[in-house]
């Protein structure tokens, strides 16, 4: 095994071994723990991601990297703005049947809390989703819509509004919480939220 391959599998099991204890411990996570799971010392860890909070971030670029991954290859480039949203919003109610739904959803609450008490790290994972996130916009940007070409701008506003939507009913589906929330009710919710004048127009009038 070369040194290149080496750092490759180390940082992999210190990933694995994060994904399980933070989900399980949140910010009482003990960074000893993860790397006595992983077959390693805590050097290790600050070797490959400087602190314990850097683990903690490259541990929800990893998560998510695959899921917008899967977001990309279900929405085509040639759709329009609201057969994009409609394959998007399917793909995401896909998702919360997955096997590992329910470990996602509880890493995902786990997160929060953990930044909740951190503000380094609030800050810090911002930062990171905000860069996933950028994948969705550029997903629909410059996607036709009512005859004009969907902005940045406008791109941007709707992928936080679908974000809200999808975090509040993808939550709702593994607890039981959302009767009836199929992938046609997911699409259709979607469709409705882009097709909302406050999201799409909301540049008509800028300078």
């Amino acid at each position: 095994m070369t040194r290149t391959e080496a750092k490759e599998r180390n940082r992999r099991a210190l990933l694995d071994a994060a994904f399980q204890v933070v989900s399980r411990d949140g910010y009482r996570a003990r960074l000893d723990e993860i790397a006595e799971r992983a077959g390693l010392t805590t050097g290790a860890v600050y070797s490959l991601f400087g602190s314990k909070n850097g683990l903690v971030v490259a541990l929800v670029a990893d998560h998510l990297r695959p899921y917008y991954e899967g977001i990309e290859q279900s929405v085509p480039a040639e759709l329009d703005l609201l057969e994009a949203v409609d394959a998007f919003a399917r793909h995401y109610r896909r998702s919360c049947d997955a096997p590992d739904a329910r470990s996602a959803l509880s890493l995902q609450i786990t997160l929060l809390d953990m930044a909740l008490h951190d503000p380094d790290l609030e800050a810090r994972l911002a930062t990171s989703i905000r860069s996933q996130e950028n994948h969705l916009i550029k997903l629909f940007t410059g996607r036709s819509h009512n005859g004009s070409v969907v902005t940045p701008q406008q791109a941007q506003r709707l992928t936080t509004a679908l974000r809200a939507l999808f975090v509040g009913l993808g939550q709702g589906v593994p607890l039981g919480l959302a009767p009836g929330a199929d992938e046609q009710y997911f699409a259709d919710a979607a469709r409705a939220l882009a097709s909302g004048t406050s999201l799409i127009d909301h540049d008509a009038d800028a300078p």
